[in-house]
């Protein structure tokens, strides 16, 4: 399936393919493995027509071998798994594991397509694949494969189930920052299509998966916790994580600007009002150390004061205290 794809070429989702399927892209390679076969064959009788009968042959048989065996195992080898019929019909070939085939295997499939594919004109790959209840034929059971669909049908997302409750939390202090995100891909694609895996390999994977986080974290599962209840606890912890990151910036976004203003003398009061969280602003900060008087305006009387408060010209203008009042 095409989102179950992991960056190391891993299908997670085994759906095995159909013999009809299977049939419509084997003909769709035949055809265009035979025409090429058929090219190759006529610039190679043009070009060896001055050999003797035996060169002949041999070229001939080399080019049997390169084109209808070799180039099929080059391409499967190549794609993993995808040659151009099954990459028109969806289907793709892979390990009973689940994972990308190499060349061993496509060379045993190749190997044995010779014999049930072309020298019986299919009929053996026909019935061993209506055998099957994977629809394999021969050349799959030697070579431990298995061709399954890519293609689900579109809206058909699953969400990645929740943990055991309690899972919930235990790995709250896991250092999770040296894991890769193809890995996280990979456990999030097997967590929401592992009920449709068949048992053993769901159950293999999910223990591959889990080594593979306890690796990278340096914690393993703990005894007696499945590996699938594992993975489903490492993923609830990192999107709490995630959520938490996103969330925790919301007070401190709705912060007004800080009073910045020094506080000097011996009655302020703390100021904590500005870098609390459930602060508003700098209307927040109190302060107990008394402001100081208002300038009066034009044409204004200035408020009294206490005596030895402050204005040079106000003082000059006093009169002084000998009891003498001067005549108006």
């Amino acid at each position: 399936m095409s989102e179950l794809v992991t960056g190391d070429a891993v299908v997670l989702g085994l759906r095995p393919a159909k013999l009809p399927s299977r049939a419509l892209a084997l003909a769709i390679d035949l055809v265009v493995v035979g025409s090429v076969f058929v090219l190759v064959s006529i610039g190679l009788a043009i070009a060896t027509a001055s050999l003797d009968d035996a060169a002949v042959a041999a070229v001939t048989v080399a080019t049997f071998l390169l084109v209808l065996v070799g180039a099929p195992i080059a391409v499967e080898t190549l794609s993993h798994g995808r040659s151009l019929g099954k990459l028109a019909c969806g289907l793709r070939v892979v390990r009973d594991d689940g994972g990308p085939i190499r060349f061993r295997h496509a060379l045993v499939r190749g190997a044995m397509g010779v014999v049930e594919i072309l020298a019986t004109l299919g009929v053996v790959a026909s019935v061993a694949s209506l055998v099957s209840a994977r629809g394999r034929r021969l050349g799959d059971v030697f070579a431990g494969t298995l061709v399954v669909r890519e293609r689900v049908p579109a809206g058909r997302t699953a969400a990645v189930p929740p943990p055991p409750p309690w899972l919930v939390g235990r790995f709250a202090g896991l250092d999770l920052s040296a894991v890769p995100d193809d890995l996280w891909l990979a456990v999030r694609q097997y967590l929401t299509r592992m009920h449709q895996l068949d048992a053993a390999v769901g159950r293999a994977m999910a223990e591959r998966l889990a080594g593979g986080l306890a690796e990278r974290t340096g914690v393993p599962a703990p005894v007696g916790v499945p590996a699938a209840a594992f993975l489903a606890a490492v993923v609830n912890e990192r999107q709490a994580r995630d959520a938490r990151r996103a969330f925790a910036a919301a007070p401190h976004a709705a912060k007004g600007p800080v009073d910045a203003r020094p506080r000097t003398g011996r009655g302020d009061a703390f100021d904590v009002g500005a870098n609390a969280p459930w602060s508003a602003g700098p209307a927040a900060v109190q302060v107990t150390h008394p402001a100081p008087p208002a300038r009066p305006a034009d044409g204004q009387a200035a408020p009294a004061g206490p005596v030895g408060a402050a204005d040079p010209g106000a003082e000059a203008a006093r009169p002084a205290a000998t009891g003498f009042a001067p005549p108006a």
